[in-house]
């Protein structure tokens, strides 16, 4: 694949995840690690730490703003939170990279389809669904 599809890809990844990110304050891991596995072609230790590389600087920074200027952010609890994920993450890549690549996939999947059966049950409970 020439380096012209491969950025317009890598582009598109990034205003759809941004656009996720400011809507549900999801970006990284549901949406650029499977990306860039799936489309660019990653494997799951490199998507995940191109997708820290890619969060470290601007994380949100734009939609932060904007919820920030609506009086919807609580910043003692965002530096707290901040910090415990900075220790976290540091303990995450030091077990992830002693994983298998396919063992890996499999966790972040059972994961994934975790947090998402449960947002399914949780929305449709409150709707009355269930």
């Amino acid at each position: 694949m020439s380096a012209g599809p491969v950025t317009w890809l890598l582009i598109l990844i990034g205003l759809v995840s941004g656009l996720a990110s400011g809507l549900f304050g999801i970006g990284g891991g549901v949406l650029v690690v499977p990306a860039l596995m799936y489309l660019v072609g990653f494997s799951q230790k490199l998507a995940n730490g191109t997708s820290l590389a890619i969060l470290l600087p601007p994380v949100g920074l734009g939609a932060v703003i904007e919820y920030y200027r609506q009086g919807h952010v609580n910043l003692r609890a965002a530096l707290i939170v901040a910090v415990a994920l900075f220790v976290g993450g540091y303990f995450g890549a030091l077990l992830a990279n002693r994983v298998s690549g396919p063992h890996l996939r499999l966790l972040f999947g059972v994961f994934v389809l975790g947090v998402g059966c449960y947002l399914v049950f949780d929305a449709a409970r409150r709707l009355g669904w269930v």
